[in-house]
């Protein structure tokens, strides 16, 4: 069919049913089995039919936000930051978990039933056939933290990775750190490479020889980061200070500490990055990269129901910032060289000096 305008009759035939239930899956009507539904919608995608115009303008009253897990810690910000958009302009929110092809494609079974205003997608991505398949519902779609490098025609909203990693990274340094071990988060994700690199680049402007063994691959989870961190502490020349890709690593790079007897950061000092409500409530508090997970999912709202400003701003990125806590400190080797009072007795009188001493 390419290059042919694909009628409904095209559809039909390669769907094998009759030209009228294709016309109820293109416009969301009830009446057709779900299976045959998909059916059709498969054939719709495949043909690369595109829906009327009426068809998108449709207005159903739901955003739909996706996950592929709920229990990501990150999560309730994002759902406060739209349903804060979705309440004020009289929206009902829908959110969803999506994590696999069986889930991706029920929910996409049951959007093409019910329609949705749009959908958001947070912190997650779905397969490249589901995601044209999406696309081919005429849906607006906005994208979180894109998993991989965004798509051109579909807006997204992130972070600044690279400046946030740079910045906790200078931090360290410039507290007189330079064994600095770093615990990424996946490599197939975009965000896990801009820290990384972020941290890189620090280290070669403040002149500091990257150490391969002081950087370690994780996955955003705290067992992961135990192990690393774990690893790290046992080296000969262990670090004195930890980056880690995430606040829910920077837990796992606590528990590494304590199990070894080491203080934070007395003996280790640990940057986070997320800025979670955990942040503040662990002892010591965490010194962390903010990621401003209600800015963006408002943001998010904003994109998905004015086409104008997405039209204008398809790619959007929010600053990070460094909060610093009780869990950063200059290393031992610095402190010791630190003048430090001490009462000298000067010969033949009683009375004491205040002087200082180093070492």
């Amino acid at each position: 069919m390419s290059g042919a305008v694909v009628t409904l009759a095209d559809v039909a035939a390669a769907a094998g049913v009759s030209v009228p239930t294709v016309s109820k899956v293109v416009n969301s009507k009830g009446d057709v089995a779900p299976a045959t539904r998909d059916r059709v919608e498969r054939a719709l995608v495949d043909a690369g039919y595109t829906r009327p115009a009426s068809r998108r303008q449709r207005a159903t009253g739901f955003i739909d936000l996706v996950f592929d897990y709920f229990c990501r810690p990150w999560a309730t910000e994002i759902i406060a930051g739209v349903e804060e958009v979705t309440r004020s302009q009289d929206y009902r929110l829908v959110v969803t978990t999506a994590h696999g092809d069986d889930q991706e494609e029920r929910w996409l079974t049951r959007l093409a039933q019910s329609g949705t205003d749009g959908v958001i997608l947070g912190l997650t991505d779905l397969s490249p056939r589901h995601r044209k398949r999406l696309m081919a519902m005429q849906v607006p779609m906005v994208i979180i933290d894109p998993v991989g490098q965004p798509d051109p025609k579909i807006p997204s909203i992130g972070a600044s990775n690279w400046a946030g990693a740079l910045q906790a990274t200078d931090h360290l340094v410039e507290l007189g750190h330079s064994r600095i071990g770093a615990i990424t988060g996946p490599p197939s994700m975009l965000c896990s490479r801009a820290r990384l690199d972020g941290y890189r680049a620090a280290l070669d402007r403040a002149g500091i020889e990257l150490d391969s063994s002081l950087v370690a691959e994780g996955t955003f989870h705290f067992d992961a980061a135990l192990a690393a961190a774990s690893k790290m502490l046992s080296l000969g020349e262990p670090p004195s200070a930890i980056f880690a890709s995430s606040d829910v690593q920077a837990m796992g790079v606590y528990e590494a500490a304590r199990q070894v007897g080491l203080r934070i950061p007395d003996d280790l000092s640990v940057v986070g990055f997320d800025d979670l409500p955990v942040a503040c409530w662990v002892p010591p508090p965490l010194t962390t990269v903010r990621q401003p997970f209600v800015e963006m999912a408002s943001l998010a709202v904003r994109v998905l129901l004015d086409p104008e400003f997405a039209v204008r701003h398809p790619r959007l990125e929010l600053a990070t910032s460094l909060v610093v806590r009780a869990s950063t400190g200059p290393p031992r080797s610095v402190r010791r060289q630190a003048p430090v009072p001490i009462r000298e007795r000067r010969p033949g009188r009683g009375r004491a000096k205040v002087g200082t001493r180093v070492g």
